[in-house]
């Protein structure tokens, strides 16, 4: 959601008859990479210009404000605003489709060559098909055909795979401007790996449309999935190309199917400011910390931009890293736009713990399996209806305000609610720590390690390393800390803590714009007096405030 001037009542006049006819029938496909590459943008203000929003933002409201887009017949458009604000804000351009593409095949290899500004960018990818004359499904699997999934799921049903070298795009630690693809696109020197590596699985399908005589693919059924940051990888590939029916997100963590918003409120996990700077744009990293408010969309919306296409998202709760408690809320935001559009059952999540990273469980299998038959195979009885998940957290109220005029969290009741609010110049601070005079700390004054002390791989030892905060709780409960701190850079983003007699964990990632609340762990909590030992590890990193609260929704003012 974005505030400004807009050209939204071009939707209609744009989508004709056509259009209209599918706000009854959504299809399940489209015949073309993105139906709303006409649409003007929308506008895309600096982030001192845009507004907060705590909650999730609303992905039918208009980037102006001027209303909702919650007729299918407008989707396209809306969704063509939420392309841009991602692009923009996060991952930069991706290029369209351009002139020159020339695609072969031959000993079971598919072969695109790929030509810009006199370059020639080449992608090899392996095929496995099976018996028969085909057409056939097809999935595309980042790294091999099937991505992380079983391959029987796919060749038992005579399902074609395709495998996604997305080396031969962009590197997993990109050097920027210096990728493979950096040399059809010099001028798009800073674009993130989620726009490169999308980019090359749109070729792929380019070529797959391009050797239709030699490689008997059916293009109205194909999927694409993967795993941890490969999930990110499919999620992105299948909301930015309309010519995937089915995306298959496994364990895509955060930067995929979590919401960035909702991600800041919990303990270690991926955050805006902890994640890979190779795979999104510098710029993004602005929002880290207290400005993710800031942001004009969220990652239910990027989830929402595959619509009415089918999207299955796999979790994991037992690896925290991944903010499985995020992907919860955001998936359950994502399924409002499916549920509006009446096509409830192309949208399902399943997060189930109890195996390792990226190994599909027998639990999911069958999950996995109904939305290959019908999304693939056109099964239409298959029951897609998957919502599995261990969390019981209200979700609704991150998306009660849509709909309405204010962007705001529904009161709480209060009186369950304790809070603990603490000064870090009234704690115990040891030598190594200074107390710093500044007119924008809270009280006027925060902590700060004197230059040189650093830990990096370990928590200091000895008291005179630490800052001892001592406090007491009077209920029974889970307990988050925030902090208030200026941390300006990759560098100086650091700390280590622990409760009470626990092991020191490392706080890593905190970047700020300034000085803002940022959320760094939860711990359950006995009724009584505790103690939060804060050692520093990084120096520069700057402390300003500490709130210990049984509410995981942050402080005022985060």
């Amino acid at each position: 959601m974005v505030l400004g001037a807009a050209l939204c009542g071009r939707a209609e006049e744009v989508a004709g008859n056509a259009e209209k006819d599918r706000a009854v029938h959504p299809p399940l496909v489209y015949t073309v990479e993105n139906t709303g590459a006409e649409f003007p943008a929308p506008p895309l203000p600096d982030i001192g210009d845009l507004p907060a929003v705590a909650p999730l933002t609303d992905p039918f409201l208009w980037s102006d404000g001027s209303g909702r887009a919650t007729d299918f017949s407008k989707w396209s458009h809306r969704r063509a605003e939420i392309k841009a604000e991602i692009e923009h804000y996060e991952i930069g351009s991706k290029p369209a489709r351009p002139e020159n593409i020339t695609a072969s095949y031959g000993d079971r290899k598919l072969t695109v060559n790929v030509t810009v500004n006199g370059q020639t960018l080449t992608l090899t990818a392996a095929v496995s098909l099976p018996d028969g004359d085909g057409p056939f499904p097809a999935v595309i699997g980042i790294g091999r055909g099937s991505g992380s999934l079983p391959v029987d799921i796919f060749r038992s049903r005579g399902i074609a795979m395709v495998a996604f070298n997305f080396g031969q795009v962009m590197s997993h630690t990109q050097k920027r401007g210096s990728e493979p693809i950096n040399k059809l696109y010099p001028e798009l020197s800073e674009m993130g790996a989620y726009s490169a590596w999308p980019w090359g699985v749109s070729r792929l399908i380019d070529g797959l449309e391009l050797t239709q005589k030699d490689l008997p693919i059916d293009l109205a059924h194909l999927a694409i999935t993967g795993c941890s940051f490969a999930g990110k990888m499919a999620l992105f590939a299948g909301a930015l190309d309309e010519r995937i029916a089915l995306t298959i997100a496994q364990e895509p963590g955060g930067g995929g199917a979590a919401a960035w918003r909702v991600s800041e409120t919990l303990g270690k996990v991926e955050k805006l400011g902890a994640t890979s700077r190779a795979w999104f744009i510098e710029d993004m990293f602005q929002f880290s910390g207290g400005n993710v408010a800031k942001l004009p969309m969220d990652h239910h919306e990027l989830m929402a931009m595959v619509a009415p296409r089918a999207l299955l998202v796999l979790g994991n709760p037992d690896y925290e890293w991944l903010a499985d408690e995020s992907g919860y809320v955001s998936c359950r935001a994502a399924h409002e736009v499916w549920k509006t559009f009446g096509i409830a059952d192309r949208f399902g999540f399943s997060i189930v713990p109890g195996h390792g990273h990226c190994q599909l469980p027998d639990s999911q299998r069958p999950e996995v399996e109904a939305f290959v038959d019908k999304f693939l195979l056109g099964k239409t009885d298959a029951d897609t209806n998957v919502a599995e998940s261990p969390f019981e957290i209200d979700y609704s109220r991150w998306i009660a305000w849509w709909g309405k005029s204010e962007p705001i969290f529904p009161p709480r009741n209060m009186e369950e609610i304790e809070t603990v609010t603490l000064e870090i110049e009234s704690a115990t601070v040891g030598a190594s720590w200074e107390i710093v005079t500044d007119d924008q700390a809270s009280n006027g004054r925060y902590a700060v390690v004197k230059a040189g002390n650093e830990s990096i791989a370990s928590a200091p030892v000895g008291s005179e390393n630490a800052i001892s905060i001592k406090f007491s709780v009077e209920r029974d409960g889970n307990y988050a800390v925030f902090a208030r701190l200026n941390c300006p850079s990759a560098n100086d983003d650091s700390f280590w803590m622990k409760m009470d007699g626990g092991p020191f964990e490392s706080q890593n990632g905190l970047g700020t714009s300034g000085w803002s609340w940022v959320k760094l762990n939860n711990f359950s909590l006995k009724p009584g007096d505790h103690t939060l030992t804060i050692a520093y590890r990084e120096d520069g990193a700057m402390l300003d405030k500490i709130s210990i609260s049984n509410d995981p929704y942050p402080p005022e003012g985060m």
